[in-house]
């Protein structure tokens, strides 16, 4: 995959980096008929959603779901891969406690996993972080505990959390879980399982609980090698063990990359310059050096490394998930992937099963120094204790070791981004796409839609690059037709600005504003939620009365039987009891949401009168 060098024109574009971001920047250009000048200073393309070949077993580094609710991405897989994209259903669970627990949650699953009353005070814990939520909602810690209660943020959130970043839950910013968990919420999650089979074709579907994905056939690392091949078919030029040493700088302009290629220092000019490198590198290649505080703001920028421990199983079948995330603190495994449950291509030999140990480090640790053969016997070790396989099951094995797989969103991480933009913006020909080159938490899909912005942005247009992934609607693209949906999608990119509002603008914006401050309560949930609460009051209630043995409380709570059919202050009783109280705290708490909904929806008219008046008054007022 390696081409010649060819001469400085006026239009051509150099990128740096050949990840999904790079590559896909590269593709938009040569198919407008730029010229396109890909560096990889790896001698693979793909970066983090490569795939590696071991003998004929294919990985993926950290398992690259092809999921987006933007049409022109969806659109660009098919047209990259065609029948090569396969539809791959969804199994993944969560490991604790010694049990399995399916995700996104199955109500049953994780009410016996958990225990009826460890159940009921989780429901308590995020009745609690309704009434009292936490603010400022500054840290994962706190954005999470708002959402979910802290009790199911200690039990399914903080130990894997911590394993992951290797930093307590209260030092990880708050933008990291809005991004990765954008959406959901325990009413979600309980919504999702109850009435998952109800979904219409066009329902809301947070991400992080999609049951199905397009995968291809031998990894994604095949999208991004077929992807290059096409960008120099159509004149375009890919350089792999292409190392950028230094960025040179005149005039706010970049004027050209000094690269060592594979031995050879070369320098390369351009018009435009294309950057998915991680932002710190960029910024201290950077000739002549940045002021220093901007230097000091990306030396602070943190990422957190990553290794893979493959192993090769002598078994068909191990388990049947795509992944299994690991929240015991025992181990230090992260999550497991099952490749072949991927794609039946990714391994030769469907008698075995090739496995991925994800160990989530720091570059120079303990973790990341120790010899391979002491990981492999490590991931053997702990997927015995996990009870997976026996160790003796494992014939073969390979490390894979990633750096800088994650941006880190610690205390510090948004001051020096700032500060770093705000230099950056001064530099015309520059622009930044993808996770580490933006040190942003996206997803492919976004990396892969900085990147076609970018490229329309050196075409003419001006796309504000930073709020991809900041708003949600981004994702929630349907408009059919190829030409509406690049006109909004890209569109909705851009941050709001004010604009002249309409008579027909006046009279729906209270509806949003009411909605937005007082929204619909779901009566089923609410309904569910306080039976719950109620029949746990009555049956501690009960129970206290039963270990007291006060004969004269006794004797005044058995008056409840009048109203509870079949209750006393026995243990059967109390069962029956509980059955009761449950239900008539359904029924009021219905009752509350609809009556509440309902006056929300009066509320909502009367605004609308209202802003109607409001309308003609301004209109006589302008006669």
């Amino acid at each position: 995959m390696q081409g010649s060098l060819r001469g400085h024109d006026d239009r051509r574009v150099v990128i740096i980096g050949g990840g999904p971001a790079g590559l896909t920047a590269a593709y938009e250009l040569c198919k407008a008929g730029w010229k396109a000048l890909v560096l990889e200073k790896d001698n693979t393309v793909g970066g983090l959603a490569r795939t590696v070949n071991y003998k004929g077993y294919h990985f993926d580094i950290g398992g690259h779901r092809f999921f987006t609710k933007v049409k022109l991405i969806e659109e660009l897989w098919h047209e990259i891969l065609g029948e090569d994209l396969l539809r791959c259903r969804r199994l993944s669970r969560i490991y604790y406690n010694k049990r399995f627990f399916f995700y996104p949650f199955r109500t049953s699953n994780a009410l016996f996993g958990l225990g009826i009353l460890n159940s009921m005070l989780i429901l308590l814990s995020y009745l609690k972080a309704q009434l009292f939520p936490e603010k400022p909602e500054e840290t994962f810690e706190q954005w999470v505990s708002n959402r979910f209660g802290k009790r199911l943020y200690r039990i399914f959130f903080k130990t894997y959390t911590e394993k992951v970043w290797g930093i307590p839950c209260s030092e990880i910013r708050a933008e990291w879980a809005a991004q990765r968990i954008k959406g959901l919420s325990l009413l979600t999650a309980i919504k999702n399982t109850l009435f998952a089979h109800k979904k219409s074709r066009n329902a809301d579907v947070i991400k992080t609980l999609i049951d199905s994905f397009y995968y291809p056939k031998l990894g994604p690392g095949m999208m991004w090698e077929k992807m290059a091949k096409r960008v120099e078919e159509m004149g375009g030029t890919v350089f792999l063990g292409a190392d950028v040493q230094r960025i040179m700088l005149k005039d706010s302009r970049v004027s050209s990359v000094e690269v060592n290629l594979n031995g050879m220092i070369k320098t390369i000019g351009g018009t435009h310059f294309i950057s998915s490198m991680p932002i710190r590198e960029l910024i201290h290649k950077l000739e002549p050096s940045p002021p220093e505080e901007v230097t000091i703001a990306a030396s602070n920028l943190k990422y957190r490394d990553f290794l893979t421990v493959v192993l090769i199983v002598n078994r068909k079948e191990v388990f049947p998930d795509n992944w299994i995330y690991i929240h015991d603190p025992e181990v230090k495994v992260g999550r497991v992937q099952n490749f072949k449950n991927w794609s039946p291509y990714m391994v030769p030999d469907q008698n075995k099963t090739c496995l991925g140990l994800e160990y989530f480090c720091f570059e120079g640790d303990s973790l990341w120094t120790m010899p391979d053969e002491e990981l492999i016997r490590l991931g053997q070790k702990e997927l015995e204790m996990l009870g997976l396989i026996d160790a003796s099951e494992v014939e073969d094995g390979t490390v894979f070791r990633m750096p800088k797989a994650y941006p880190v969103y610690d205390s510090t991480y948004k001051e020096s981004l700032s500060t770093i933009r705000r230099f950056l913006s001064s530099i015309e020909n520059l622009q930044l796409v993808g996770r580490n080159g933006m040190h942003k938490y996206n997803n492919q899909d976004h990396s892969m839609l900085t990147a076609i912005l970018a490229a329309r942005n050196i075409m003419g247009a001006n796309y504000d690059l930073w709020q991809v992934n900041e708003e949600k609607e981004y994702l929630e693209e349907t408009v059919e037709g190829r030409e509406q949906t690049d006109i909004k999608l890209l569109a909705s990119t851009q941050p709001k600005v004010p604009t002249r509002i309409t008579e027909k603008d006046k009279a729906t914006i209270p509806d949003e504003i009411i909605v937005k401050a007082f929204a619909k309560l779901d009566k089923l949930a609410f309904a569910v939620a306080l039976g719950m609460v109620a029949s746990l009051f009555f049956c501690i209630l009960n129970l206290i009365l039963l270990i007291k043995g006060d004969k004269e409380a006794i004797r005044m709570f058995q008056l409840i039987n009048q109203y509870f059919i079949g209750y006393s202050v026995t243990p059967e009783g109390v069962a029956i009891g509980t059955i009761h109280s449950f239900l008539w705290g359904f029924m009021w708490g219905w009752l509350f949401a609809y009556v509440r909904n309902l006056i929300l929806a009066f509320l909502i008219y009367k605004a609308r009168r209202r802003a109607e008046s409001m309308s003609l008054k301004d209109l006589l007022d302008q006669i």
